[in-house]
This record gives C-alpha cells, structure tokens and sequence, in this order.
C-alpha cells in the first residue's frame, strides 16, 4: 500500500476540517438526498436536469466527505510558537520584500490544508514557502515561481 501524504496544520485548521466534515455528513448528504427525491417527481430521469444536477452535487459532497476524512487521519498538528523562531518554518509568519524594491508582504506558512492567500497563509507545498524555509533574517533568498525568478529579503519572521 502507498504511504498515504501527510497533511501538515494547525489545531484550528484541523478543528475546522472537522467542523465541514461534521456539516457535510450530518446537514448536507440530507439536504442532497432530499433534491434526488423530489427531482425524481419530476418524471423522465433520462431528461431531468435537476435529477442530473443534484446527482452531481451528490458526488461532489461525497468526494469532499472522503478528502476531510483522509486530511484528519493523516493531520500532522503543527505546534505553534515552540519552534525556533530565527529560521523559517511551517507555522512561522514571515514578513519579506521583494529587491530591488518591492513592497513589504507578509505571509504566514501553513500546510496545504489551511492555504489561503487572501487570508495570508500560503502552503509549504508553494514555490515560495519552500524557498523560504530554513532561512533567517536579513539573508536574501532567490524564488523561482511559475511567472519567473524573483529575489526577496526576509525582514522578519515570527
């Protein structure tokens, strides 16, 4: 059997994971259970969109029950603040700029469960974290990303 991929996040993460999983079981496979039925009354199921449209969303909320379900068993919690904070690491905020002269950008390293740009946390999985990872303040760090190389500065981590 392959060995299964560890998923690396925080305990907030992983309650949160629990929380959709919690949600898709017990409120959402109900509710899509419930539009199969009543798309049925419909008549032909060969020709019914709503019949077709709720099997798919069935699939769908099933396929996530199945990732939630494998993310939680292989959750990796990562402890927050007990790590060394001079050098990069999952968990650690990192705060850089891009050279020559960029703007400052902060971002906070999580695992691949937990990413989310807009929010500020990018995956260890991304080109940039792992570039970043291991390093310390004041050093200058090439990142080679899908748009290009760049170069940026790490200013502080956290």
């Amino acid at each position: 059997m392959a060995e299964e991929k560890e998923f690396y996040m925080t305990l907030e993460g992983k309650e949160k994971l629990e929380n959709e999983l919690e949600y898709l079981k017990t409120e959402k496979r109900k509710e899509v259970v419930e539009r199969i039925k009543i798309a049925r009354d419909f008549g032909d199921l060969s020709e019914n969109s709503e019949y077709d449209a709720a099997k798919d969303e069935q699939a769908f909320v099933e396929s996530r029950i199945q990732q939630l379900e494998n993310m939680i068993r292989n959750a990796v919690i990562i402890e927050e603040n007990v790590t060394d904070s001079s050098v990069i690491s999952i968990g650690k905020q990192v705060t850089f700029i891009e050279l020559p002269d960029g703007e400052e950008e902060t971002y906070t390293i999580v695992g691949s469960a937990e990413s989310n740009p807009f929010e500020g946390k990018i995956s260890n999985e991304s080109p940039m974290a792992k570039s970043l990872m291991g390093h310390g303040v004041g050093e200058e760090v090439k990142v080679k990303t899908p748009g290009g190389e760049m170069k940026v500065k790490i200013i502080s981590i956290q």
